[in-house]
């Protein structure tokens, strides 16, 4: 049973955008890509304006790697990490754009008669290439964690988005060959949906530079 008294907000809520979520996660399958933070670590001088970022972090199979990188301030710092980590071999995260970040305090979750300790909750909204704009937000007493789970699920979303988008094209180039008409149709209503989530024009360049297409 709960305890009696006042009720605490559910903390580390992490939302992200529902497009295509269930069918990139129906294409993928275990080959979806869960990221989660362990350790984060942020060194700023107080006088410089470049702020030092270590990100560890753990995939669904128990892999952890620890990603760094700089920049100005927290969130720059936390962009060129993990981008710096994947957009070599997810190209579509080169064209991601910032399109604003805000921090939201929730005073009604306080403790402390100060208020310091309320919930905070960051948002980050940022576009593709195709100029479709995606919120990530995530909720919890530290706004550093937040920021940091709020730009990780932002570079796992649109990870999975080119990896599905990727093994879509695969599959509609298959079909075609095979002369399956069923799957042909199939496979480019999905891509049609898929593509709303990624920077297609740059993956598809990718799949052709690498299959010689």
């Amino acid at each position: 049973m709960r305890p009696e008294g006042r009720l605490r907000y559910h903390h580390d809520v992490t939302k992200r955008p529902e497009l295509n979520r269930e069918l990139i996660h129906r294409v993928l399958g275990k080959d979806y890509l869960e990221l989660h933070i362990l350790r984060l670590t942020l060194i700023e001088e107080a006088d410089a304006s470049t702020s030092r970022v270590k990100v560890e972090t753990i995939d669904g199979n128990g892999r952890t790697e620890v990603i760094e990188g700089e920049g100005v301030g927290l969130v720059d710092g936390l962009f060129s990490a993990l981008l710096g980590r994947y957009a070599l071999e997810y190209q579509s995260l080169e064209t991601i754009e910032l399109a604003n970040f805000k921090v939201n305090a929730r005073l009604d979750t306080k403790n402390q008669q100060s208020g310091v300790d309320a919930v905070g909750e960051v948002t980050i909204e940022v576009r593709n290439s195709e100029h479709v704009l995606f919120t990530f937000s995530d909720a919890s007493r530290s706004i550093t964690s937040s920021t940091a789970r709020a730009v990780l699920a932002m570079v796992e979303y649109f990870v999975n988005a080119e990896r599905a988008f990727v093994m879509l094209y695969k599959s509609l180039q298959d079909a075609q060959d095979r002369n399956r008409h069923d799957l042909v149709s199939r496979y480019t209503q999905e891509l049609a949906e898929v593509v709303k989530s990624t920077s297609y024009t740059e993956v598809i360049e990718s799949i052709k530079k690498k299959s010689g297409i």
